[in-house]
């Protein structure tokens, strides 16, 4: 059975990363899409573990060739989905985690009907700032441009299926877990073995 693709999506400092993280190593069913990106590795960041470092030049040209399911531009840095890592994780039977920003989120939802949207909220503007200085790797100019951002990011959560407020990161991990584990319940997904198992009755 083809695996779910799960989106999501939050502004910068909610803590989707570290919430999907916690996800993955919980169940050994969910696989990562490690994103293209062209910015720089942050400290502590690998190459091919949390993203796959690319030249900008090297970005426009897989963009070119069609590569990506979804890519956007992100404070300046572009940022994109390999389309055929998405397809072979999937096909293989497993539940593929896309954590991306809402202009990645709306493209790979028009491509893919079936994917399930997942936003993460911050439980507070004041916790969102203090995420996001605490990294210690925003200069003052891009903490207010990735304050701004989030406004506007904030407000695209009713387009998703699911909103999870990150305020107890153990809580939050329960929910997304529950979300993933319940969209494999669906009847849609599950009725095909639901009609062989009422075949054995008979």
């Amino acid at each position: 059975m083809i695996g779910n693709l799960i989106i999501v999506s939050a502004p910068s400092g909610a803590g989707k990363t570290t919430l999907v993280s916690e996800v993955l190593r919980r169940d050994s069913r969910i696989k990562p899409s490690v994103s293209y990106t062209s910015r720089a590795p942050r400290n502590g960041e690998e190459n091919g573990v949390h993203y796959n470092f690319i030249s900008y030049d090297e970005f426009r040209v897989r963009i070119e060739r069609g590569d990506f399911l979804e890519w956007a531009e992100v404070h300046g840095n572009l940022y994109g989905t390999s389309k055929r890592l998405v397809e072979e994780l999937r096909g293989n039977g497993f539940d593929v985690v896309l954590t991306i920003d809402v202009q990645g989120a709306e493209q790979a939802r028009r491509l893919f009907y079936d994917a399930v949207g997942v936003f993460i909220l911050p439980p507070s503007y004041q916790t969102l700032l203090a995420r996001l200085d605490t990294r210690g790797a925003n200069c003052a100019e891009d903490l207010q441009t990735r304050l701004r951002n989030a406004i506007d990011e904030l407000a695209h959560y009713k387009n998703f299926d699911y909103a999870i407020i990150n305020d107890d990161l153990n809580q939050a991990t329960n929910e997304l877990a529950a979300i993933i584990l319940a969209e494999r319940c669906r009847i849609k997904r599950r009725g095909e073995l639901a009609e062989q198992i009422i075949k054995t009755f008979g």
